[in-house]
């Protein structure tokens, strides 16, 4: 999968085509020290260094960095790829989700509806087997007219007396 780099990942030749600093004498001629650099004699190495040029950008094609380069440039793009053409089934399992979703919520809605209509028949079947005004009106016409019927026909056969006295 991966082959070991040619050139070590740390230190100055880790950019392909970069050339090593070259330590120059300072202009003070100063002994070289040894053992711990001083900080300011640290500054000045830094300062000695001829500074990077940013901007050119010169195409390196016989150097085995390039080739690496070109690698991992093209590992990057099929990174990228992958990570496009995952984020776009990522989307459609989103949109199959909410489409689901919305069909069940929809199921449960027609659930409930059919509870509610199944309600709404068994208490109209209730009142269907009620009788209607019609019935009322002529149950209430017969019982006032036996009323006034059975009245009469006691004061007749003075059946007055059997009721106690108040």
């Amino acid at each position: 999968m991966t082959e070991p780099s040619p050139t070590p990942s740390t230190g100055n030749t880790f950019i392909p085509g970069a050339k090593p600093p070259e330590n120059k004498p300072l202009e003070n001629n100063s002994p070289p020290s040894t053992g711990v650099v001083p900080e300011t004699q640290a500054i000045a190495n830094q300062k000695a260094t001829p500074p990077a040029v940013v901007g050119k950008a010169e195409p390196v094609s016989s150097s085995p960095g390039s080739d690496q380069l070109a690698r991992i440039e093209d590992k990057c793009a099929r990174i990228e790829d992958k990570y496009a053409r995952s984020e776009a089934l990522l989307s459609r399992v989103e949109e199959k989700i909410e489409g689901a979703t919305t069909r069940m919520s929809e199921a449960a809605r027609q659930s409930d509806l059919a509870a509610l209509r199944s309600e709404v028949r068994a208490v109209a079947d209730r009142t269907r087997r009620l009788p209607g005004s019609g019935a009322l009106v002529l149950t209430a016409i017969i019982t006032a007219v036996l009323t006034v019927a059975l009245t009469i026909a006691a004061q007749r056969f003075h059946l007055d007396g059997l009721l106690p006295p108040r």
